[in-house]
């Protein structure tokens, strides 16, 4: 666990980056009241009767915002292996502010899109647009941090992250007792809550369920190990846009979400770059006699690509 106030923050965000790709975090700084609403409105969106979400549903498979209901997604595509359909909804967003620069890549226009605000519960927005604008502050300052781990000036990320295609979900897993009651699988069935992926962009600062377990990561020897949350902190991994960026010195971890003992809740704010920051090997990041292991890639198309690989048509 990593209290950002601390004087050894950075130096332990670099070990913990370099050997795990995850780590908690508190001390953070973003208000409870802020936590507290975004949490309690998901929670009530997911209670909605199922007519009520589904009037902010995706329109059509490969939209980015919006209800996907459960079995809208696989995410284990994402990294080329094919599999049943993850047990778990979610409501998603994307940035809540316009965008300040012309766009004309029609990619980018799309994940611009509008976001799919619901009736009920009234307070939803609100809450999720604070929220929204506390994480990205957030991400911010831990890509200052990171910054000046890699030995970089702390504002190095800023070019490329002012104008970031950010999405935040709600997830919101089933209990296993619910899924064998609805027949979407039985007690001894493997099936996943979230199948086995790593995640596309910067980072993700998640909001774990302090209650359900569930999340899981891949250690170096293949094992899977639990992921427990703490109260009142945020549970930090570092994305494929942070790997390549650092030659893979620092890791973008495989992980999975199990099928809960217990209905499951969390919210993912997924950090992005901007659609045109180019991802390449950083100088600093090459050990001597390394050569750059990926050639340079835009971060957008890369991100479409992940995203639009993991959808059920």
């Amino acid at each position: 666990m990593i209290d950002l106030t601390a004087d050894d923050a950075i130096d332990a965000i670099a070990v913990a980056a370099e050997q795990v790709g995850f780590f908690t975090i508190i001390g953070h700084g973003i208000d409870p009241e802020v936590i507290d609403a975004a949490w309690s409105s998901a929670r009530a969106f997911f209670d909605a009767p199922v007519p009520e979400r589904a009037r902010v549903a995706m329109v059509e498979a490969g939209d980015p915002y919006g209800w996907s209901p459960l079995g809208g997604e696989t995410l284990t595509r994402s990294i080329g292996v094919d599999a049943v359909p993850d047990l778990k909804q979610s409501y998603a967003i994307g940035p809540v502010d316009p965008p300040t620069h012309e766009i004309t890549d029609p990619d980018e226009r799309f994940a611009w899109s509008e976001n799919l605000w619901p009736e009920h519960p009234a307070g939803l927005r609100p809450a999720w647009e604070a929220y929204y604008r506390a994480m990205a502050d957030l991400a911010a300052r831990l890509l200052s941090m990171m910054a000046v781990a890699l030995e970089m000036p702390p504002d190095h990320f800023e070019p490329l992250i002012d104008r970031h295609t950010s999405a935040m979900r709600a997830l919101d897993y089933p209990g296993r007792d619910d899924l064998v009651a609805m027949g979407l699988c039985d007690h001894a069935d493997e099936r996943l809550g979230a199948s086995a992926h790593t995640d596309y962009g910067t980072l993700t600062i998640l909001l774990a369920d302090p209650d359900q377990a569930g999340l899981q990561i891949q250690a170096v020897d293949g094992s899977w190990q639990n992921v427990d949350a703490v109260p009142g902190s945020f549970v930090v991994n570092l994305g494929d846009a942070m790997a390549r960026w650092t030659n893979d010195r620092w890791r973008s971890t495989m992980h999975r979400v199990l099928v809960p003992d217990q209905r499951r809740q969390s919210i993912a704010f997924f950090h992005n770059a901007n659609w045109d920051a180019v991802i390449e090997c950083l100088p600093g990041a090459l050990g001597p006699g390394e050569a750059p292991r990926y050639g340079p890639i835009a971060a957008g198309p890369h991100l479409m690509a992940k995203f639009r690989s993991t959808v059920i048509d």
